[in-house]
């Protein structure tokens, strides 16, 4: 009788193991455009870390940590931080558990403790946006900023911070009546940014994503618009 006991939750447990073991292998993967982007050149140099990717530009004072959306392997976002590194915002991208921000919340914490930069935002795309704001909500005085891309706050965010909330006006997975509901949480400095014609997945570069918007304008566009409107508010904060 015992032995019956311990059969069928063991079953369940492998089962739940197997499951979730095919749900986190299939994963968008980064396009030759990223990979490209993840070589050094005369403005940025790239390095593999613990922690994931380094993108060390020009910039001496403000560093950006960047969370990946859910599913998606992280090198997909290396055009658009590789361009927001060259025109004056470090990044590190952080790799996640299973590639899942929810499961790398803190990873924030090491990078914080072994790098020297005076103002940091956190941010990231979709749900690493969201697990980015998570921890800005439970961190805000170790931090200057967050940078949502395509995601929003559930929890309320330290008023001495920034926040930076950009998404496409095609846009097809973003929740839109939780981004109304996460404005309540905005702290007095908050700015929205809305990129005409981009969409969900192209802040990133790994292809289409299912149930995206079709962009009007091409991933390289989108991530440029990005990368003007957060720098352009980072310098008009500090002025």
């Amino acid at each position: 009788m015992k032995k019956k006991r311990w059969i069928v939750p063991l079953g369940l447990i492998l089962l739940l193991a197997v499951a979730f073991g095919v749900y986190v292998s299939r994963y968008y993967r980064a396009d030759e455009t990223a990979l490209a982007a993840l070589a050094s050149d005369e403005t940025v140099q790239v390095s593999r870390q613990d922690y994931g990717w380094f993108f060390d530009g020009p910039s001496a004072d403000t560093a950006l940590i960047f969370y990946p959306g859910a599913k998606v392997e992280e090198t997909a976002y290396a055009p658009f931080l590789h361009a927001l590194a060259a025109e004056g915002m470090d990044v590190m991208l952080v790799k996640m558990p299973f590639r899942l921000a929810v499961f790398g919340v803190d990873r924030a914490d090491a990078i914080l403790a072994a790098c020297d930069y005076e103002h940091w935002y956190l941010g990231g795309h979709s749900l690493g946006g969201a697990m980015a704001a998570d921890y800005a909500a439970k961190h805000g005085g170790a931090l200057t900023g967050l940078v949502l891309c395509a995601a929003y706050p559930t929890a309320p965010l330290d008023d001495a911070l920034v926040e930076i909330q950009l998404y496409g006006s095609e846009d097809g997975v973003l929740n839109f009546q939780r981004l109304e509901q996460g404005r309540q949480y905005a702290p007095p400095t908050a700015f929205e940014i809305v990129l005409a014609g981009g969409n969900h997945a192209q802040f990133g570069s790994y292809g289409v994503q299912r149930g995206d918007g079709e962009a009007a304008i091409s991933a390289r566009e989108q991530q440029a618009q990005a990368v003007e409107a957060i720098l352009q508010i980072v310098e008009d904060v500090a002025a």
